[in-house]
Formats: C-alpha cells, structure tokens, sequence
C-alpha cells in the first residue's frame, strides 16, 4: 500500500511542484510523478539537515510540504542545468 501513498503524494507535490516553477506546461503526468517522488527524497534529506524530522511514508501535510520542496528544488536545479546548455551557441 505505501507504494500507491508514495506515487499520490508524488503525482500531487510534482503537479504543484511544476505549477511553482512554472514548468507544467512541459511536464506531463509521468514527470510530475517522478519529481515528486524524487523531490520527496531529496526534500527530506534537505528538512533532515536542519534537524527536522518529516515521518516518512506518512500521508500528511508536513511529509507533503516536503516532497513539494524537494520537488521545487529538483525542478530548480532542472532548469538551471537546461538553461545553461542553451546558452552555449
């Protein structure tokens, strides 16, 4: 059952992840899950750093709010790596 938690909370920190960074128009549902997913990991191991501790596999709004930060991290750090290829003409 925690894999269907961790795909909901992936799917739904990615989609607003995506709204925030104004990336959703070049994401679909299957990005949006992965980022979410991966923000989620990175996001806790972010929150961890700072002495928080977020219950893991936990449906609720902090574990949320995390992947939703990791996830804007991620899609930052995305954006970053593009747009620094596009400018080498």
């Amino acid at each position: 059952m925690s894999i269907i938690i961790w795909i909901l909370v992936g799917a739904l920190a990615g989609w607003i992840a995506s709204m925030i960074m104004k990336t959703d128009a070049q994401m679909g549902a299957l990005a949006n899950i992965i980022a979410g997913i991966v923000g989620a990991l990175l996001g806790g191991w972010v929150v961890g750093l700072f002495g928080v501790d977020v219950a893991e596999g936990e449906l609720s709004i902090p574990s949320i709010l995390t992947a939703i930060l990791g996830a804007c991290i991620l899609l930052a750090i995305l954006k970053a790596v593009r747009g620094r290829g596009q400018k080498a003409v």
